[in-house]
């Protein structure tokens, strides 16, 4: 493998200026799958305050919740009909607002799930917009009148499958939606759309909320003109594509579009009024290196990650080395979030072909330049849950069943306790099974387990928070044989080596001796040291501190 910094070192900020996501590990919590306290089957906000002690313990520094406001959950939430109700479901605003306090009360920052794009079709705002063309909100949302034939006014896919345009008779139009027909897409190019989400975003930061993460933020803008997309000249291969009719275009003209930018930087002049609060954001498409570098520049995203390691069914150190490059990783601006594992996508320890859990792979992505996304159960090893037709609720796994299985099987509750009936998670049968092989993983069960995933991923976590250059040092990236991924971190005269062994044999970095440093220890990882060289069994890491 080889690869470099070919980039200006970035000016590190000093230590007045450090801001708290640099650097940091976010624990991405599913709330409907975490903790259930009310017998319902379903987890909610108490059952994540009552975990807090457990999230503390990981060594993370932030949580982000998926959404919890008011929604008819055609889509488990991302389908949002109040912005500013907690859903009965997961509980009331007081009880998030305590849930706040005493995560705060931890060091633990909260960051919120916000689904700006789109609403539900049940939002005041969208029943009022399709009553009539001569409503208040009539513009709200992106309507259309049909070609001359009847068919809708373009060829616009929605990621959920067919045509992105529903008719609605009540006006006579289609509407958008790029993802269920239930989620109509707000109408960006109206000011007061703007004003109105940016005042949802306010008043969640006023309540103390510490960060959002914007649910695919390329969609809020469409072009005016509603152009055809263009053909995918590459067609797309691998599993997650070949289902989907949805990357055989080039979605050049619904989403991504130049607008996008100046409501972002109006967003972070938004949060920049509020202590301490960042942005990190979503990204959705396939030139997402190219919109990462736009989206993070000055005055708009704090944070973004894309799909490049999440939709991967193979990742390997060059893969990785391409993919931080491309994204201008030494920028002084906004930085890279990596995340391997979330809601939307099969679980890596299943993706990636080995059935095991990832721990170099998740240590390297928490050592690099950036903040870094762990999903709940990530930490325990989880593998992707085999959950059969008539169980699923997923509505965009029923609709591309069986070519693809769907989100449920990264959904399945946490196994707490596998002495406890339902894993400990709720008293009552959970909204979707808990597979037979996550009880012998459950939290209880790898506590006492010296060596367990959990506890390898602890013991790490807590280990990193020592070492200042692996949170905001320069990077610069090493060559190395087939397998290993190696770089530098850099921070006020502090220079560490880190070294992964992402493959399935032994392997070898070949350095001299100044360059390997001094072997660190207590991050729980095996490395064998000898006269110029580390060797490194798979799936482990070597640290070497250099004078």
């Amino acid at each position: 493998m080889t690869g470099s910094d070919t980039s200006k070192p970035p000016t590190m900020p000093s230590a007045e200026t450090v801001e708290w996501w640099q650097g940091a590990v976010i624990y991405h919590i599913y709330p409907r799958s975490f903790l259930d306290t009310t017998g319902n089957g379903v987890g909610d906000l108490a059952g994540i305050r009552q975990r807090l002690d457990y999230i503390a313990d990981l060594g993370v520094d932030a949580i982000w919740i998926s959404p919890f406001v008011k929604s008819p959950m055609r889509d488990f939430g991302y389908d949002v009909s109040d912005y500013m109700e907690v859903d009965p479901l997961f509980g009331t605003t007081e009880e998030f607002a305590l849930l706040l306090e005493e995560a705060h009360a931890r060091g633990i920052k909260v960051m919120m799930d916000q689904v700006l794009s789109h609403t539900s079709d049940q939002h005041p705002w969208f029943l009022e917009s399709r009553a009539s063309r001569t409503s208040l909100k009539a513009d709200w949302y992106v309507w259309s009148d049909p070609r001359p034939d009847g068919s809708p006014p373009n060829n616009w896919l929605s990621v959920f499958g067919g045509s992105s345009w529903q008719w609605e008779p009540r006006r006579s139009q289609y509407y958008l939606h790029n993802f269920l027909r239930q989620q109509p897409d707000l109408n960006f190019h109206h000011p007061e759309i703007q004003d109105a989400v940016l005042e949802v975003c306010r008043r969640w930061f006023e309540l103390g909320v510490d960060g959002m993460r914007l649910d695919v933020c390329a969609f809020y803008f469409h072009d005016r003109s509603l152009r055809d997309n263009p053909v995918n000249p590459k067609r797309p291969t691998g599993s997650h594509f070949l289902f989907n009719p949805y990357s055989l275009q080039l979605h050049v003209r619904d989403i991504g579009q130049p607008e996008n930018l100046k409501f972002l930087e109006r967003l972070r002049s938004l949060s920049d009024a509020f202590d301490g609060r960042v942005l990190l954001g979503e990204l959705h498409e396939s030139e997402g290196e190219a919109l990462h570098r736009q989206y993070t520049a000055a005055r708009r995203l704090h944070l973004a990650y894309g799909y490049w390691l999440l939709g991967a069914d193979v990742i390997d150190a060059r893969e990785i080395v391409s993919v931080a490059t491309n994204l201008g990783y030494s920028l002084d601006d906004g930085w890279p979030c990596w995340a391997l594992d979330n809601h939307d996508f099969i679980r890596s320890a299943t993706r990636l072909g080995r059935n095991k859990p990832q721990l170099a792979l998740n240590a390297a992505l928490a050592s690099m330049r950036g903040a870094m996304c762990l999903y709940q159960g990530a930490e325990l090893g989880l593998t992707q849950a085999d959950i059969p037709f008539e169980q699923l609720v997923d509505p965009y796994g029923r609709e591309f069943y069986p070519a693809y299985l769907g989100r449920d099987g990264t959904r399945t509750p946490m196994p707490w306790d596998d002495a406890i009936e339902n894993c400990g998670f709720s008293v009552a049968e959970p909204w979707l099974p808990i597979p037979e092989n996550h009880k012998a993983l459950s939290v209880a069960k790898q506590e006492v387990t010296p060596g367990s995933t959990l506890n390898r991923t602890r013991r790490f976590l807590h280990w990193r928070k020592t070492v200042q250059a692996l949170l905001r040092g320069s990077m610069t990236f090493l060559e190395a044989s087939d397998g290993i991924l190696a770089f530098y971190r850099e921070l006020d005269g502090q220079r560490i080596l880190c070294a992964f062994n992402l493959s399935d044999e032994e392997a070898q970095l070949a350095l001299q001796d100044e360059q390997l440093g001094v072997s660190m220890k207590n991050h729980g990882f095996t490395s064998f040291r000898s006269e110029g060289c580390v060797k490194l069994p798979p799936d482990e890491a070597y640290f070497g501190e250099l004078a």
